[in-house]
Formats: structure tokens, C-alpha cells, sequence
């Protein structure tokens, strides 16, 4: 089935409260996603995949799949109203080309501008959180703020193997979430 993608129509004002969070959401859904478009156009196929750091020798590669994979996810929405998060696509492909990468970015960033929806409407969520395969009702809200909070922890780790790997990446905000208290000088 998927989320419907269209014009977004709106009418009263409990659709305009919808529109404001949606807008919220979605517009700091992308703000995020661009920095990945901002990183990949800084880095050639060799680095996005290089796996050589310990401890865990995952790749930048790796985790922008990762990321994309979640949104691509929450947009294959079943007839039953599930999304299973679990049903990732991991293309290994994604993980090891720029240009591979940048065009599944822009396919997610695409259905992002044109999704219609209701941040309030409920979906079942299955995930697995360790115990095995579990199902959790969430809002659509809820779930696209947690793509994009897991988004930023994911620039975290990034930050770490761009560091390792010795390549300059210049967004000093990259993988700190906007709560993080930033850091004076003078701590």
C-alpha cells in the first residue's frame, strides 16, 4: 500500500494544527537529511565504504543505508497499517557507491516533500528491541521523529570514522543532537 503521496489539501483549524506539526516534522526531517547529501558529495566510493576502524569496522557507507533504509521502511506502510522496520532493504550497493547513495537520499527526500499524511495518525510498528520481533503502535509523528533522532545518532558515529579515517568534513553541528548543550571554551 505506502503512505499517499500528494498535494497536501488542508481544511479547519484541527487540520491546520496538523499541517504546522507536519511541517515541523518533515522540514526538520530534511534539514537533517541534508547534511548526508552534503557528506556524500564530500567523499569518493573508496571512503564511503572503507570498514577498517575498530571496533566495530563499519563503514560511512554502512550507516547512510542504514538511515535511508528506516525511512524506506516507514514508507512501505502494509494494507494492514503495519511497518515493519525490521524489513530493511540493505543494499549493499547503497553502502559502497556515491552516486548509489545520493540517488536513494533523493528518492527518501522526494517522498518527504510530497507525502500526505497525518502526524497524528496511529500505525503498528514491528521492531525488534532485542527480545525478538515485537509490535508497538506509535503516530506517525512519533515514528518520523525517531527516524530523525536515530538519523542524528547515527552522524555521531559517522563523525567518529570521518575522524578516523582522517577526512575533514566542516558542519560543526554533525551528529549532536539540537538539545546537546554546546561546549564553551570557557567550561
Amino acid at each position: 500500500m505506502g503512505l499517499k503521496t500528494k498535494k497536501k489539501k488542508f481544511s479547519g483549524s484541527i487540520n491546520l494544527v496538523n499541517l504546522v506539526s507536519m511541517d515541523i516534522i518533515i522540514q526538520s526531517t530534511l534539514k537533517t537529511l541534508q547534511k548526508s547529501k552534503s557528506l556524500l558529495a564530500n567523499l569518493d566510493n573508496e571512503s564511503l565504504c572503507n570498514a577498517t576502524l575498530a571496533p566495530y569496522y563499519s563503514s560511512i557507507g554502512r550507516h547512510i543505508r542504514h538511515i535511508l533504509d528506516f525511512y524506506d521502511c516507514i514508507f512501505n506502510l502494509n494494507t494492514e497499517g503495519t511497518i515493519d522496520l525490521t524489513a530493511r532493504s540493505r543494499n549493499k550497493d547503497v553502502e559502497s557507491n556515491c552516486c548509489n547513495a545520493e540517488n536513494y537520499l533523493d528518492t527518501i527526500i522526494k517522498k518527504l516533500n510530497t507525502v500526505d499524511l497525518s502526524m497524528n495518525d496511529t500505525v503498528n510498528v514491528i521492531d525488534d528491541l532485542g527480545l525478538g520481533k515485537t509490535e508497538i503502535t506509535y503516530t506517525l509523528g512519533a515514528l518520523f521523529s525517531q527516524a530523525n533522532s536515530h538519523t542524528i545518532h547515527h552522524y555521531a558515529i559517522i563523525n567518529y570514522i570521518l575522524e578516523g579515517l582522517n577526512i575533514p568534513f566542516a558542519d560543526s553541528e554533525f551528529g549532536y543532537n539540537p538539545t546537546t548543550p554546546k561546549q564553551s571554551v570557557f567550561d
